[in-house]
Formats: structure tokens, sequence, C-alpha cells
């Protein structure tokens, strides 16, 4: 699952307001290629958790036996956005300091020897 700038609806919100949304602004700013590679960088665990919590907010009930429909209004679907993207960059801070943490310790364990 690639980033498509194209679908990124959101960061074309036209917001006219003073109080700009910082995030919204900075990401504005950012060429399509260098928000493809940050969803690249994403690792299959991080997009299988993201996956079950939006699978969660939404509700899952199994496609052999049922046909779901969802409808929601804009402040919901953005409100749901924005906890997925919340919770992707919060896992992928604990997947690097996992790694952080493990280079330290294997780093330490080869000075033992």
């Amino acid at each position: 699952m690639a980033f498509n700038p194209e679908n990124a609806n959101f960061l074309n919100s036209g917001e006219t307001t003073t109080d700009v949304n910082a995030l919204l602004k900075y990401l504005q700013h950012q060429s399509p290629e260098v928000l493809e590679r940050v969803a690249r960088s994403v690792s299959a665990e991080v997009k299988q958790i993201i996956s079950h919590n939006v699978q969660g907010l939404v509700g899952v009930l199994p496609p052999d036996g049922f046909h779901v429909k969802i409808s929601t209004d804009r402040e919901n679907l953005a409100g749901m956005l924005a906890s997925a993207m919340l919770t992707g960059y919060f896992l992928r801070q604990m997947e690097q300091r996992m790694e952080l943490d493990d280079s330290i310790a294997s780093s330490f364990s080869l000075s033992d020897d």
C-alpha cells in the first residue's frame, strides 16, 4: 500500500483561518516524493497494527457472510485518519527505539567479548 498524494485531500484542505495547523502547513510544503518515501519506510508490523486499529475503530465482520457499507461525516473520518496517523507515528518511533536498544545491546555484548 503506497502513499498516493492524489488521494491525500487533507493536504489541500484550503485552510484560511489565522489559526493554521503547523503540521498541515508543513505537510503541504513537502514534495510527493518525500511523503511517499516516508510512507514506504513503515514496516509490515506497523502497517498490520495500524490496520487492526482502523478495523477496530470501524468494526470488522467476516466478508464471507456480510456486505458492510460504512458511512460517516467529514469530521469523524478526519478523526479516524488522525488517530491512524498518530498511531503510526508513535509505533514508528517505538520501532526506532527498539532498533536503537538492540543496537546498543549488541555493541555492549561485542565489547564484553
